[in-house]
């Protein structure tokens, strides 16, 4: 039989606290630490566009067509005329011609500013350095229209200087002519070339978004020639007053057809088609994986 054992005494838990040490300084970081903006975006954009070769190759070729067939077209021009052939005629068209070719060098360099970033993996970089995809493909395009739009407004008034000058029988361009046949004819193309960015970022394919944007520029008028039935006449007049070269030969005041868009309007037109694929992109741009 076992002996009861009295109970032990209860005794409170010990107060365990740690023995006061020294202190350390804390760390503190060098690298500065600022909240990223739409600025830093831009700025690296920037690097992109004037670091690549493509930049310089697609830009060169188009200031040598613009102003390569500018010039030439008026100097044949102007070696054949004789007296009063030229009596009326505005000296600004004849930069028509360099400039509709030139396009194709604008339209394949706003492809490669989004879709090749794709092809590379670089834009998971890019995505990683600034998550926010929308400032992303902003800067992208406020970049790549200041740069297109500079280089035409230069080339564009070079040869309409050089033409008015060669072309002493034609008669002076109004103010309104001018403006038309540099700025407007300019921002056009630069918004030309921003919607072939908006596609690329759409496609994410190169050599895909390229041929979407040449078949978007022929198309339509080759199309339009081949329709002989006259149950289609109203779509073949449609093609022809909206294809991208009647629309370009506005801002001469020569266009391919007696209505449709005149002025301004095709300017505003190409504004509406950029904005709508635009919204379009940013939507696809925040859904998909990068």
């Amino acid at each position: 039989m076992s002996t009861p054992q009295p109970p032990m005494p209860q005794t409170a838990a010990p107060n365990w606290q740690a023995a006061p040490g020294a202190s350390y300084p804390a760390y503190t970081s060098p690298i500065p630490v600022t909240r990223t903006h739409l600025g830093h975006a831009l700025a690296s954009e920037w690097t992109k566009i004037r670091s690549v070769r493509s930049t310089m190759w697609t830009l060169g070729v188009f200031v040598v067509l613009v102003i390569g067939i500018g010039l030439a077209t008026a100097a044949l021009v102007s070696a054949n005329a004789t007296e009063g052939d030229l009596v009326g005629e505005n000296p600004l068209s004849f930069g028509f011609f360099g400039l509709l070719l030139g396009i194709m060098c604008v339209m394949t360099l706003g492809v490669l500013t989004t879709a090749s970033e794709y092809g590379t993996g670089m834009i998971r970089t890019t995505m990683t350095a600034c998550p926010s995809r929308g400032r992303v493909l902003l800067a992208k395009g406020m970049v790549f229209f200041v740069v297109a739009f500079t280089v035409t407004l230069c080339s564009s008034v070079l040869v309409a200087l050089a033409d008015v000058s060669m072309l002493s029988d034609a008669r002076e361009p109004s103010g309104s002519e001018w403006l038309k046949g540099t700025v407007g004819v300019s921002l056009y193309i630069a918004l030309l070339g921003l919607l072939s960015l908006v596609v690329g970022s759409i496609i994410r394919h190169s050599a895909g978004a390229i041929t979407i944007m040449i078949g978007l520029l022929l198309a339509p008028l080759v199309i339009a020639l081949f329709m002989f039935s006259e149950s289609l006449e109203d779509l073949r007049q449609a093609l022809f007053e909206y294809s991208i070269p009647n629309q370009l030969s506005v801002f001469y005041s020569q266009s391919l057809t007696d209505t449709g868009p005149s002025g301004w309007d095709p300017l505003w037109f190409m504004l509406a088609v950029t904005a709508a694929a635009f919204a379009g992109a940013y939507a696809l741009l925040e859904k998909r994986d990068v």
